[in-house]
């Protein structure tokens, strides 16, 4: 993909503050005309709240605890609750020009996610209407339907280009995320692609090589016929 409009760089296992500085790097040059950039990356394990949060109270342990497992709590400016990261599961953060159609780019960002997911066999990744991120069928649990999340979105608009992105859950510590209500959300169950691979008796590993291929490969498809314009000063202003 010699033509791709947009670089592909892949960070491996970061830490999360290494790779917001990162973003904000990317940002800047993107922001001043530069390349479109996709970052993937894992990190080790972190929580981030972002402008939803309301003062972390969806943190169901005690900062001390977190601290003792050496999990970092971060604001962060995206948009959303609090979420968890952590090995296993794969960030995409899209580096992209948006301008004012955000609405259109969270629904690209998705649409991405779900073709990724039905390249890896999880051919019922949808949305969910009223909610962002992307979700395989419900599961009943004790007489109650819980939604099955797999993978989360929180992105932030500066300067009209896009900073944060995409959490896909491939083979996470899906335990970390009971130290959380994820994104507010109570009848919610936070799924993986392992998982997911386990309970439907498929006999096979998610691997995190795959995923990044499968990603990679449904951002050139669905960014193919995008508009990577940055807005001018006039249309900006206007």
């Amino acid at each position: 993909m010699t033509h791709a409009p947009f670089d592909v760089l892949d960070l491996g296992l970061t830490p999360y503050r290494d790779a917001w500085d990162l973003q904000k790097q990317h940002h800047e040059r993107v922001a001043a005309g530069g390349r479109p950039t996709l970052l993937l990356v894992e990190h080790p394990p972190v929580l981030t709240l972002g402008r939803k949060a309301r003062e972390g109270t969806n943190i169901i342990v005690t900062r001390e605890y977190l601290k003792a497992q050496g999990i970092e709590v971060l604001e962060v400016e995206r948009g959303g609750d609090v979420t968890y990261h952590g090995p296993g599961q794969l960030v995409a953060y899209a580096i992209f020009p948006v301008g004012r159609r955000v609405a259109d780019f969270l629904r690209l960002l998705e649409q991405a996610t779900i073709s990724a997911l039905h390249d890896l066999g999880l051919n019922d990744a949808r949305p969910n209407p009223g909610y962002a991120g992307v979700y395989v069928t419900e599961r009943h649990v004790n007489g109650l339907t819980y939604d099955q999340k797999i993978a989360s979105f929180g992105v932030a608009v500066q300067r009209h280009v896009a900073l944060h992105g995409l959490a896909l859950n491939v083979t996470p510590n899906l335990a970390h995320f009971d130290l959380i209500v994820p994104c507010g959300l109570t009848q919610t169950h936070m799924t993986s692609v392992q998982r997911e691979y386990d309970l439907r008796g498929l006999n096979r590993a998610a691997s995190m090589q795959a995923a990044r291929d499968a990603l990679t490969r449904a951002f050139h498809t669905t960014f193919a016929q995008y508009d990577w314009t940055l807005p001018t000063p006039a249309a900006a202003g206007s």
